[in-house]
């Protein structure tokens, strides 16, 4: 053969191979997720994610760091956390830079630092007619999952943040109740007949959600007579729900050919940490990785349409492994308490936190601390989440991601 014409054939070769590539790579990038969990573990930062691991791993009575659920994704990140006013967050201010992008001051929910009301990435996505669901294990109203449908000048507006749930026209609510079902003085309206007056079909119980499967909007809650937030992990009896359910009820009633976008907390890893509740923590981490597996085993089922992210508004309690010089951690100790300080007496408490010295679990705050916090994804538009990010860069990356314009 010609050596010209050998050379030609190569090049076109070549050339046809790397076009082909690129037009491969052009479509993986292109791909977006037509499925989208944003999954926050309220308090939820590297040591507390180290502690989960590390307990799983003393229950085998072995030295090593066990992966739960979210650990195991292929993605993982870092996301500073300060708020407009203090390099140490609250979760109303984190909330709002992770449901609109933008900072605000501590206290303030869904407004900017001048009062100005902010739009959460739930109703960008919910105006292209997709489907939507907010989760979590505290109350309902409670600054992170309010942060995705409400503004408010304070957090503390319960009752005005919950009657705002109607307006929003999101299909799915679910997990905790409300702080204030009938008002800061226990004299207006009952939130529930809000609800259900505002067209939402309100399920007290997973007997009561069965019935009301199928039906256009749901409000899903623990049954009548339950504690308004979901009971620590600890704590948790028959028939109580927990964050894992409200998950799959929220896929079940979500799922369709439109998609849909979930945010789901597990908002009592910071309230253990606030507590500095050593096992209480360890089991609302690992419960929170339940609830993530859920969202897993759908990806598994939709990999080329699941879009995960995993990561917390903040850090609570300055968890460590360790508390003293000795390169001690010795969790078994934790196994007596059976409660949380929630629920303990003053004598248990104390008991308790004397197991958690025992154990060598540190802590430096019953406050958040301005430590970043990690970022886990898997799926179509993961990568966008790998590196070093802020927490507003978290929701304008999710709508990147899915091909919707910031605005």
């Amino acid at each position: 053969m010609d050596k010209r014409i050998f050379t030609s054939l190569l090049l076109v070769l070549f050339l046809t191979t790397t076009l082909s590539a690129q037009d491969g790579m052009r479509r993986r990038v292109m791909q977006q997720p037509k499925f989208v969990f944003l999954f926050i573990g309220d308090g939820m930062g590297h040591g507390q994610v180290s502690m989960a691991e590390a307990y799983l791993s003393s229950q085998k009575e072995e030295i090593s760091n066990t992966p739960i659920s979210f650990t195991k994704f292929p993605v993982m990140g870092m996301q500073t956390t300060y708020s407009a006013n203090s390099y140490i967050t609250c979760s109303s201010a984190a909330g709002t830079a992770l449901s609109t992008g933008h900072k605000t001051n501590n206290g303030m929910l869904g407004v900017d630092p001048q009062g100005n009301k902010l739009e959460s990435i739930s109703y960008k996505i919910h105006r292209k007619g997709i489907p939507v669901g907010i989760v979590s294990s505290v109350t309902i109203d409670h600054a992170t999952p309010a942060a995705f449908y409400a503004n408010s000048n304070s957090r503390n507006n319960y009752y005005e943040i919950a009657t705002q749930i109607p307006q929003t026209g999101f299909e799915f609510f679910g997990g905790g109740g409300f702080a204030q079902p009938t008002g800061p003085d226990k004299d207006q309206k009952n939130i529930y007949q809000v609800l259900e007056e505002g067209g939402y079909t309100v399920a007290r119980g997973i007997k009561e959600y069965a019935a009301a499967r199928g039906k256009g909007k749901i409000a899903f809650f623990q049954d009548k007579g339950k504690e308004a937030d979901l009971p620590y992990a600890i704590d948790r009896k028959e028939n109580d729900l927990c964050l894992a359910q409200v998950v799959a009820a929220a896929v079940d009633h979500l799922y369709g050919t439109k998609g849909f976008f979930i945010m789901a907390e597990g908002g009592k890893i910071d309230w253990a940490g606030h507590s500095n509740d050593g096992k209480a923590n360890i089991l609302e981490v690992l419960d929170f990785a339940t609830a993530v597996q859920v969202a897993y085993n759908f990806y598994e089922k939709y990999p080329n349409e699941t879009l995960i992210v995993v990561t917390a508004d903040h850090e609570t309690g300055g968890m460590t492994l360790g508390d003293e010089k000795n390169y001690v951690l010795a969790l078994q100790q934790l196994e007596p308490q059976k409660i949380s300080y929630a629920v303990a007496t003053d004598q248990q408490k104390e008991e308790f936190s004397q197991l958690n010295k025992k154990a060598k679990i540190g802590w430096t705050t019953t406050g958040h601390t301005g430590v970043a916090v990690p970022v886990y994804a898997i799926g179509p538009g993961s990568r966008l989440f790998s590196g070093r990010i802020d927490n507003t860069e978290i929701p304008k990356k999710i709508l990147q991601a899915m091909g919707i314009e910031m605005e």
